[in-house]
């Protein structure tokens, strides 16, 4: 009897001496997962700008933007890429160039002449057929700490845009930043040189205007058979008219007889106030803004 009283105590220690070691090797285990290093990546990370590969370069952008600046939200000002989209929407109108920036921090660039041919190919700028044909055209703005760093990258149909000219503007918006320490004022640099040095290579594509021919068949007889047929055309116009006016007229009476009833018998016909169903010029959004983006291979064939 002794020793079941006993075994009964031991089994009694036993379980919650059980219950504490468990609770420490949870702890432990947990505290091993909070201890993970911070800066570890997971391994689905987006790449660096200019280290992905095709097809998406590790983007996510939609191909259809509303401005032709992208990430440009925290560095530069609504109004200053209003201002930029003027231009480069007038040099995609004539066809010289379609143009995109790109502005990143310098943490999530990689390549830096890579990512500015990266994003050319991923937007698929250029025209997709024609006499300009792969004529898209990307500015890469590195944002650093102090300064920029300005890189492009250029479409197959551009050749006559050589490194040195593009080269200089790069550096000349940097120039305008450094002095300024306005993004503003780097991009509308850059812009308006990029839009001098292109229309001087590249005028605008106009496509030629058919000449009018003259139809000497659609000249009027002359002689007897002129009259005759002149008055030909006078009879059959005035036969016309007559016919014209007797339709609209059963057309009226039809109207006002079908009126009548409908206000007789208490039907409902279209309302006259503003009811609650759409109209022509009704409520609602209207068309929205223009988006910008590319309709071509991105083909690109340089970088710097």
């Amino acid at each position: 009897m002794k020793a079941a009283i006993d075994n009964k105590v031991v089994r009694r220690g036993i379980t919650p001496m059980v219950v504490a070691v468990s609770a420490v090797i949870a702890l432990v285990f947990s505290l091993s997962i909070d201890f993970t290093p911070v800066g570890a990546r997971p391994i689905s990370a987006a790449p660096l700008c200019g280290n992905g590969s095709a097809p998406d370069y590790g983007f996510t952008y939609d191909l259809q933007q509303y401005h032709w600046t992208v990430g440009w939200e925290g560095y530069a000002s609504e109004q200053a890429v209003t201002d930029v989209d003027a231009i480069l929407d007038q040099l995609n109108a004539d066809s010289v160039a379609q143009t995109m920036i790109l502005i990143l921090p310098q943490d999530q660039v990689g390549n830096r002449v890579n990512c500015a041919v990266h994003f050319l190919r991923y937007m698929q700028l250029g025209l997709p057929t024609g006499e300009r044909k792969d004529n898209g055209f990307v500015f890469l703005i590195v944002v650093e700490t102090t300064d920029i760093d300005v890189h492009y990258g250029v479409g197959l149909g551009l050749p006559a845009l050589t490194a040195p000219e593009l080269t200089a503007l790069n550096r000349s918006a940097e120039d305008a930043y450094q002095s300024t320490h306005s993004l503003d004022q780097a991009l509308l640099t850059l812009v308006q040189g990029f839009d001098k040095v292109a229309r001087s290579k590249y005028p605008p594509l106009i496509s030629p205007t058919p000449t009018p021919e003259t139809n000497l068949s659609a000249q009027p007889p002359s002689g007897t058979l002129g009259i005759l047929s002149i008055c030909g055309q006078l009879c059959l116009g005035i036969i016309f008219l007559l016919f014209l006016i007797w339709v609209v007229t059963q057309g009226v009476r039809r109207g006002i007889s079908s009126n009548s009833s409908d206000m007789g018998s208490g039907g409902t016909g279209f309302p006259l106030g503003g009811g609650g169903g759409e109209g022509w010029g009704g409520g609602g959004g209207g068309s929205g803004p223009s988006t910008r983006g590319g309709s071509g291979s991105g083909r690109s064939g340089r970088g710097n």
